[in-house]
């Protein structure tokens, strides 16, 4: 079982030490699931990527914008939302964790 509040907690403290301003960590992979804590201090993103097949995010604590080009989504602590299927990117509007919930291609 994981504690999901002191995930976020100790990669903020991570990303707070890092030069780039993100921490992550991979808490499941189970085949094509995938989740993942990522932190990010305010300023930080995740420059624009490729969508994995399905996918969530769910914000442990802060706030951010999840970018696309089918609009921006501004998200706090406990809003969870679905991943546009397209490419995207996410900005920490302040120090922020969140927790992403993928399917990926079974390889």
């Amino acid at each position: 079982m994981q504690d999901l509040a002191a995930l976020a907690e100790e990669h903020l403290t991570k990303a707070r030490l890092a030069s780039h301003g993100r921490s992550a960590h991979l808490i499941v992979h189970d085949g094509a699931l995938r989740q993942s804590v990522i932190a990010l201090t305010s300023g930080s993103e995740l420059d624009e990527h490729n969508a994995p097949l399905s996918a969530t995010l769910q914000v442990l604590r802060g706030h951010v914008r999840l970018t696309s080009n089918s609009g921006n989504k501004e998200l706090r602590a406990g809003d969870l939302c679905e991943i546009p299927k397209e490419r995207h990117g996410l900005l920490a509007l302040e120090d922020s964790a969140v927790l992403l919930t993928a399917v990926t291609a079974v390889e």
